[in-house]
């Protein structure tokens, strides 16, 4: 979830000499920018899967140390909350047969990390929402133990000086209070990252903005939260107002939030760091030794760690990467519209689907980006959030469309030509996008499937709501692990 940190109390000088120091890491990554001293572009990509933690009931468990510890692998890692862990696949290649050989990969890790979770009395569910979370789940007691997180909310809550108001209307209405950032933890995701070069990264930025919505509406799978049926992608509403450090009066005088989709279209990846800068102050205002000028003039790289500890507390949907691996920067978009699950097939034709979009609409000598105004590819990514696989959004040339049709018509072509500018084998490109395909014509994502399970053992049955919510999710996990398309799951 972003940079390690040990301080627990920051004073006004702490602010100010982070401040100087990021603009300092803005003047030297300026600098890398001119001077070309980054990676070339690579098909390579990174998943990063946050997981939930279940008992044998199928509700919370509070165990991610109990769990980390029995699975005894560096790749698996602390979320916010007890009841989360999070997965951290290794790089690999997008061409040739590497999302294949990405797709076993993460079985094999899952498989074997479920049966030590088991030992444990957990079991790891892929889900946006775990549906059987419940408002007396949610309690300061349940972030996880690495200190970073309760730093985090409490620098949050200094800043709101107030309770977090969630409010959200879907199916039904939710509007509950809480007095610390543990919904936030209900928020469990899937982060592509796509390594580019500057002179690329903002025609790929800008690319993964304008199909965000199409994203979610094939890709949704969070219907539920605190046992009300809300929007078929909650997470995104959740999300926006659980990290939310502005008072009622600061929203009103139209300060910007930490979760955000963004307010235009970039030429370069330093507009972004550059907003970071002028927009945010720090949260967590901890400070290095480095001088990241010095660095360059000696020929060497800089961290820059205090433009990269500010970078990860601004939830970007689409977020700017500055990474060095063995001496060398480069530069990643990493893209988090998507939630977890449902199963590991559909996150990798997730995985596909994106790849090859965005690298067709970064490639067409005509941007998509030149065609639409900004604020409607932020329509289009709320009104899949609310509507899930239903949705209608825009789209130059098309107009208002449902999302199923602009995919099936327009944009599978286009993924296709992504996938094969990128040297994706046909057989691979063909399994993964037709997944897509299948969701788009049964109209059947994971949201979908979860509501009409849900309704058929609560509304159409004769279970109360919360073992309903438990039924449902126990088939549910018995699909996902046997790793089925969820287009193929059925409702009987």
């Amino acid at each position: 979830m972003g940079e390690e940190v040990d301080r627990v109390e920051f004073t006004r000088a702490d602010r100010t000499a982070f401040r100087n120091q990021v603009h300092r890491n803005l003047d030297a990554f300026a600098r890398m920018l001119r001077e070309a001293r980054f990676a070339p572009e690579r098909p390579m990509t990174g998943i990063e899967i946050e997981l939930n933690l279940v008992d044998e009931q199928y509700d919370p468990a509070f165990k991610n140390s109990e769990v980390l510890s029995a699975i005894e692998d560096d790749a698996f890692q602390t979320e916010l909350g007890q009841f989360n862990i999070e997965i951290n696949v290794p790089p690999g290649q997008i061409d040739g047969i590497g999302l294949d050989t990405m797709e076993s990969a993460i079985r094999d890790s899952l498989n074997a990390a479920e049966e030590k979770a088991g030992r444990t009395g957990s079991s790891m569910v892929i889900v946006g929402i775990l549906p059987t979370l419940m408002t007396d789940h949610i309690h300061r007691e349940a972030l996880s133990t690495n200190p970073r997180y309760a730093l985090l909310n409490d620098q949050i809550f200094a800043a709101r000086g107030e309770d977090v108001q969630i409010a959200i209307d879907g199916v039904e209405r939710l509007a509950v209070t809480a007095d610390s950032i543990v919904p936030e933890a209900a928020c469990t995701s899937t982060q592509f990252h796509l390594q580019v070069t500057p002179e690329a990264f903002p025609r790929y930025w800008n690319a993964a903005q304008a199909i965000s919505g199409v994203q979610l509406a094939v890709g949704a799978n969070s219907p539920f939260l605190f046992g009300k049926e809300l929007m078929r992608e909650t997470r995104i509403a959740l999300f926006e107002q659980a990290a939310d450090t502005r008072t009622h009066e600061l929203k009103t005088q139209g300060v910007r939030p930490r979760v955000w989709f963004g307010e235009r279209w970039i030429t370069s990846i330093f507009d972004l760091f550059e907003e970071n800068s002028r927009y945010y102050p720090a949260l967590l205002p901890v400070t290095s030794d480095e001088d990241p000028i010095a660095v360059l003039d000696r020929g060497d790289t800089p961290a820059l760690s205090e433009l990269r500890l500010h970078n990860g507390t601004i939830y970007r949907w689409n977020r700017p990467v500055y990474d060095v691996v063995r001496d060398k920067p480069h530069l990643r978009v990493e893209n988090r519209v998507l939630p977890a699950g449902p199963t590991v097939v559909d996150t990798i034709a997730n995985g596909a689907f994106y790849f090859g979009l965005v690298r067709a609409l970064a490639d067409d000598e005509r941007p998509i980006w030149s065609q639409m105004s900004f604020s409607a590819a932020e329509e289009n990514f709320h009104e899949a959030a609310r509507h899930g696989i239903d949705a209608e959004v825009f789209w130059p040339g098309v107009g208002t469309a449902r999302a199923t049709e602009l995919v099936l018509r327009r944009l599978l072509p286009l993924a296709t030509q992504g996938l094969d500018a990128w040297g994706v084998d046909a057989a691979v490109r063909d399994r993964l996008l037709g997944i897509i395909e299948q969701r788009c014509l049964t109209n059947r994502n994971g949201a979908a499937w979860q509501a009409d399970e849900f309704h058929r053992l609560y509304t159409k049955g004769s279970h109360g709501r919360r073992d309903a919510l438990r039924g449902m999710l126990r088939r549910y996990s018995e699909h996902m692990h046997a790793n089925t398309p969820v287009h193929e799951w059925p409702v009987d």
